[in-house]
Parts: structure tokens; sequence; C-alpha cells
């Protein structure tokens, strides 16, 4: 895949740097469990996410995006290809990088999860969740990790005093707040968010986005975002890229994908947002059909088999990763031709 090239002020090297990364899992049968093939999860992905911005990740589930984290993280070895990251001075091929290097570079990579009921311990106070990357670490102790704690519970909106209650004295929201504290411990320069308002109620999620938007203005903060919903997408991110089957089939600056979209997929996620207008009439757009299987994908265009745009090309020729416009690319044959429909 073509890398992106930087413009304006990004002319400085990527905070992340992502070439033709794959993950592929094995498939194995028998008792001898030989391996059959494998499951595609990201296939070919190249991204570049750039100090104090958020890259936003979309796509319908299946599509790779919580896989392509847990590459970036290095939670899962790569198959194949390579991750630059440069979270000050140095420079890191997380790729090549052994279990012990890994835990020195892991202080600067964090995550916020998607469940705040289950991806904090029950048994532990909110103040042994908050202090444990710290300790871990050995970064501070004593008096001063009291401190930090507190200014840490201060920072996301949640009182210190109730900092030796356990996880279920709280609501959905505090226990994100919980998480999005502990993540913010080690003061990494990136923070992977994994759909971490989809499960809080509506009234709670603008809170929430609202706090990751402050603190990212404040400490110079990184989001990789991962998300379903659109509307979320564009109140956060900067950029945005369109995963589908493992492979990237756009991306583009936020406003420009929603004004301008240059594949057929991101014209028919766009056209599913909910608009609240009665007299308006559905889309013509929907998506049909599934979302093929990752093991045996269909040839040419993995998209063709539900585009309403497909030709015969699209079924036999893989779409070359094309720039239509300057830091906007699409994988589509007709991705300067066809008249694809916006959302703003």
């Amino acid at each position: 895949m073509t890398n992106e090239r930087p413009s304006g002020h990004e002319q400085q090297k990527p905070l992340l740097e992502i070439t033709n990364l794959k993950k592929y899992f094995p498939i194995e049968k028998g008792l001898l469990r030989r391996v059959v093939g494998y499951v595609r999860a990201v296939d070919d992905v190249s991204l570049s996410v750039y100090r104090g911005k958020t890259m936003g990740l979309v796509g319908e589930s299946g599509s790779g995006k919580t896989t392509l984290a847990h590459c970036v993280l290095r939670a899962y070895d790569l198959t194949e290809g390579e991750i630059i990251f440069r979270p000050g001075d140095q420079e890191y091929r997380l790729n090549e990088l052994e279990a012990k290097e890994l835990r020195q570079v892991r202080p600067h990579m964090q995550m916020i999860f998607q469940d705040p009921y289950s991806s904090l311990d029950p048994r532990k106070t909110v103040y042994d969740i908050v202090s444990e990357p710290l300790r871990l670490n050995g970064a501070t102790r004593d008096a001063a990790l009291d401190q930090r704690v507190r200014d840490l519970l201060e920072a996301v909106g949640l009182d210190y005093r109730h900092m030796k209650r356990y996880p279920h004295a709280f609501s959905g929201g505090q226990r994100q707040r919980v998480g999005i504290a502990r993540a913010l411990a080690l003061n990494p320069a990136l923070i992977v968010c994994d759909e971490p308002v989809s499960a809080l109620d509506v009234s709670v999620q603008a809170q929430i986005l609202n706090l990751l938007s402050d603190l990212q203005a404040q400490l110079n903060l990184t989001y990789l975002f991962i998300a379903h919903n659109l509307r979320v997408i564009q109140h956060i991110c900067d950029d945005v890229a369109v995963m589908y089957v493992g492979k990237l089939m756009e991306r583009a600056r936020t406003d420009d994908l929603f004004r301008n979209p240059r594949h057929p997929y991101t014209e028919a996620l766009l056209s599913a947002i909910p608009i609240p207008d009665p007299d308006r009439p559905l889309p013509e757009q929907g998506l049909e059909g599934e979302l093929p299987d990752p093991a045996n994908p269909p040839p040419g265009c993995y998209f063709h088999p539900r585009c309403r745009y497909a030709q015969a090309i699209c079924q036999v020729e893989a779409p070359p990763w094309l720039e239509t416009e300057p830091q906007h690319f699409s994988r589509c044959h007709f991705a300067r031709e066809l008249p694809l429909q916006g959302s703003i």
C-alpha cells in the first residue's frame, strides 16, 4: 500500500507509523491441528497517526478495527508488516521488540476499554486501580503516589475522597472516568480508545467525549479511536480510516470524508446515520447482505458483492489505493468518478 504523505503542519514524523500490517489467525482442524486456512483479520494496512491528533477507525463489527489496535499494542504478534512508534526522541520498531524491551515501551501506550463494568477489577478500590500502573512501573510511591492518584481523579472529574470505594459504587460514566484516570497514570504518548462510550447512556457519552477532548488539549494526547457511531467519530476525530474485512477502504480528514466520501462503503455507512427529521425520506443506498468471511473473502474488490456501483472489473481485480485528492485515499476502481453522497 502507498504510504500517506504528510502536508502542512504534519511535516513532522508521525507518532505512530503502521506499514503493510497483516494479522492472520490460523484455522486448525483434526487431531493433529493441521492448518487448513487463515482468517485475514488485518490485511495489508498502512496508517499514520500524528502527535496531538485523533485518528478514528470505523467499520462494521468484524472489520478488523480492534485486532489492528491490539497489534499496535503488541497484544498480538504481527504476521507481517512494521509498526514504528516515536513517543519521544527515541524510535521503536514495535514488531521487532522482545518481551523485555516491550515492557519499557508499554508505559507510553495505554488503552481505554469499551465496557467500564468488566474492565475494572471489582475486588480492588479505585485507589488500587489507578495506582497500580504507577506501582508496577516504580513511577512514584508513598505520599507522592497518593497525591498522584488524587490529581488523576480530579483531572477526570471524580472526587478523590471516594477513592477507597469499589467500582460497584459508581455509575457507568464514573467507572469509565476511573478507566481514563488509569490510562493517564503514566503520561502516555498514545491512548487507544476501543469503543469508549458505546456502553454508556447517550447523555453520558457527550460528557466522556468532552472530557477526552479537554484532556487531549491539556496534555497533548494522541488517540487511536475505535467506534461504530459515526457522529461520535465526527465530533472527536481529526482523521478517519474506514475498514472492511481487514482492509482500509478509505482514509481522509474527518470533514472531507463526511462531506465528500470516495468509496461506496463509506457512503453506505454515512447514509445509516439517523437524521432527526420525520419528513426526510429514508436513504436508498443502505447496505444489503452480510460482511464476507475473512477466511474466504471474495475475489477482486472485497466489497463488490454488496456494492450497487460494482462493475465487471470489481469482481476480478483488486482496486489500488488511490489518492483522489490531497490526503484523501480510497480503495475503489471508480473513486474519482462516482457521484457519492456525503452527510453533514
